[in-house]
């Protein structure tokens, strides 16, 4: 039986503090493939401690990545939002903030990574940090996104994607404009990305967190849920198959 442990990693960025969150079995003593986790937009919080402590005990060294700052952890919609929004506006910061955590991930000392298996994840905004994370051609296996968003304002930033991408949506999903899917399978050919796209019929925004509760808009579904996390842990399998 795995014991998951959680514990702060605290880092900088431009002389700010940030803080993300580290979870591992601390009983494995080799290195083991590191996932940078991007929260939804509540951030660094319980909830996705939980689904990091979950993800990991897979196997994985996982680091909720934190793209607000030490002191920003919002407590409600209209706080998330208001966190959320510039970086959505200034790719280029919240892309700087993501590879600062993708590079903790690699260095910090709590757990050992096999930095030749790297991956990362998310949720909703943090769906789209993934794919904008493995859009700065950082070396990514693999970079997942979970109901997210999936516009980039340069696509042609997708031929520096170094893994492959899979992308969880639902069908139903009221707040992924429609125009968004086939501008990025656009994307991705034009490119040449290894990328799949499951869509679930009848989900919504948020399908995996147990607290989404707005019917026809964010809703969660145990069933979609348990579907997606099992094609990001067959794709995980796969590309660090040695």
């Amino acid at each position: 039986m795995s014991q998951i442990t959680v514990c702060s990693v605290v880092y900088q960025i431009d002389g700010q503090p940030y803080e993300g969150r580290l979870a591992y079995d601390v009983d494995h003593k080799g290195p083991r493939p590191g996932l940078l986790m991007a929260p939804n937009w509540m951030g660094v919080s319980a909830g996705a401690e939980v689904i990091a402590k979950s993800v990991a005990s897979k196997g994985y060294v996982v680091l909720i990545a934190d793209v607000y700052g030490q002191s920003v952890r919002p407590q409600n919609g209209d706080e998330a939002g208001a966190a959320m929004m510039p970086l959505k506006h200034d790719r280029a910061l919240l892309r700087k903030r993501l590879q600062a955590a993708f590079e903790q991930l690699q260095s910090q000392g709590e757990a050992a990574v096999d930095t030749s298996k790297l991956a990362a994840f998310g949720f909703c905004f943090g769906g789209c940090c993934a794919l904008d994370l493995a859009r700065t051609g950082v070396p990514l296996k693999a970079a997942v996104s979970f109901h997210g968003t999936l516009d980039s304002p340069n696509p042609a930033d997708a031929k520096n994607i170094k893994g492959s991408v899979l992308v969880l949506h639902g069908a139903a999903d009221p707040l992924v404009p429609k125009e968004q899917l086939p501008a990025f399978e656009a994307e991705m050919n034009a490119a040449g990305v290894d990328w799949q796209l499951l869509s679930y019929g009848g989900a919504v925004h948020s399908f995996t967190d147990p607290h989404a509760n707005v019917p026809g808009m964010m809703m969660y579904d145990a069933k979609i849920a348990a579907r997606a996390f099992t094609s990001m842990h067959n794709l995980l399998d796969e590309v660090f198959k040695g």
